[in-house]
């Protein structure tokens, strides 16, 4: 790097509260029913499902109402490029248990909900769709008819650019929907909801192809920072098994155990690389009961360990990590904390004079600026902090609201906690001087920076 910039060092805080514990937090309002939690880039968390849709903002622990929509559950909800989030799908309160069709957008800006193109099949979505790296969304499965509820395994894409829903591959699994991975090389990881079948879409072909078999049938899955999916939860009995998936072999293999066993449980990465476990249902062949231990993944040892117990028992809630590193659980339970050993803040983009920021055109060295554009299509080079040394989970980038290349991507040599992206400009941003830039990584968006586009 050939400017001087100042350099912003990338701290590790201690948590306030004891580590490893849950506290509460403020109690929603009109939320209630299996909840959807979706990190705003402005810091906030959207919750929809039930009766209503409210803000959480972490600077004041506090609840607030949002826009109007109708009452639903089951739905989807989908951070997109440009800040906008997407919900899709699900059942309407006074829908008999039908499946919708119908799809929203809720723009953070105003605090509104719009209609947007409906899906091609309507379809309850327990499992979270995938942002690709093109910046479109993947449904994949779920229950289209009910009740009695019936497995639907089509696949269908939804385009931000044009607000339609199309039809792509179908999924060659089992189950009711499918547990989506969106892995390093932006292909996608479908295992079938309980089911030992598993498949890999391509976004390039729109077609799926067979993988490896997991050994059991889980509930949850997750990537983690060394490029594996960690699978756990199930349904067989009093099941403690986990498994990882490595996509370079295309095999699933055994990992430690969990010291107890869930279901419907939230699974949430946290910035050191561990994985949380919190609440769900411990089942046997009797059915199950709520729950509220918590434990952690180690990827680095293979093992799980406790951590303090949830306040509240619960299961079927959402659990986003927050920008502080904090862990928001909200369910049907009051709504809670959890505070990790230490709080890694979300990724920074470093920025000059103003909101202008310290990125470079890659071949040249030059800041990319008003006398100096970018234009679609070059390489840029964009400095940051907090991204995990040696993770293989890219980074999300956004450029003008659309989904930018990564190239390349880690520590800049000769600037300790300076880590470095070179991206590509994506085709079809609108051209301006203050184009804005953004990151979104683990699921927490950075701050926004700008850049001139010709």
């Amino acid at each position: 790097m050939k400017i001087g910039i100042l350099i912003l060092s990338f701290l590790t805080v201690a948590s306030g509260q004891s580590p490893g514990t849950f506290t509460a937090t403020d109690n929603l309002t009109t939320v209630g029913l299996l909840p959807r939690a979706t990190l705003l880039p402005n810091g906030q968390v959207l919750i929809t499902g039930g009766a209503g849709a409210e803000l959480y903002d972490p600077s004041t622990g506090k609840f607030t109402a949002t826009g109007n929509t109708d009452p639903w559950y089951f739905h989807s909800s989908t951070l997109l490029a440009d800040g906008r989030v997407l919900l899709a799908g699900g059942v309407g309160i006074n829908s008999n248990g039908a499946a919708s069709a119908r799809a929203e957008l809720y723009d953070p800006a105003t605090g509104t909900f719009t209609p947007t193109g409906q899906m091609t099949t309507a379809r309850i979505v327990p499992k979270p769709p995938t942002l690709l790296k093109d910046g479109k969304v993947l449904f994949v499965g779920g229950e289209f008819i009910g009740p009695p509820y019936l497995a639907d395994m089509s696949a269908e894409l939804y385009d931000p650019a044009t607000g339609a829903f199309t039809p792509t591959g179908s999924f060659l699994g089992g189950g009711s929907g499918g547990t989506p991975t969106l892995l390093p090389d932006g292909r996608v990881l479908v295992v079938g909801a309980y089911s030992n079948l598993a498949a890999l879409y391509d976004p390039a072909s729109g077609t799926f192809s067979p993988t490896g078999r997991p050994r059991w049938a889980h509930d949850s899955a997750i990537l983690l920072t060394n490029g594996n999916v960690l699978f756990t939860g199930g349904l067989e009995g009093e099941d403690i098994h986990a498994e990882l998936y490595d996509p370079v072999a295309g095999i699933f293999t055994p990992t430690g155990n969990m010291t107890t066993p869930r279901v419907d449980h939230s699974v949430t990465l946290l910035p050191d690389g561990t994985v949380l476990l919190a609440g769900g249902q411990w089942t046997n062949n009797n059915g199950g009961r709520a729950i509220a231990s918590a434990e952690l993944y180690d990827p680095v040892t293979g093992t799980f360990s406790a951590t303090g117990d949830m306040i509240w028992l619960s299961f079927g809630h959402a659990a986003p990590l927050l920008p502080d590193g904090t862990v928001l659980i909200v369910g049907a339970s009051p709504t809670e904390l959890y505070h990790p050993l230490v709080l890694k803040p979300a990724p920074v983009l470093l920025s000059l004079a103003q909101s202008q920021g310290a990125i470079l055109h890659a071949e040249t060295s030059r800041v990319v600026s008003a006398a100096d554009p970018a234009i679609a299509g070059e390489a840029l080079e964009i400095y940051c902090t907090g991204l995990i040394d040696g993770s293989q989970i890219p980074p999300q980038v956004w450029i003008g609201g659309r989904m930018a290349e990564v190239l390349w991507l880690g520590n800049t040599p000769g600037y300790a906690g300076l880590n470095q992206i070179n991206v590509r400009v994506p085709n079809g941003v609108a051209p301006g001087p203050a184009v804005p830039v953004r990151i979104n990584y683990i699921g927490r968006p950075s701050n926004q920076v700008t850049i001139a586009v010709q």
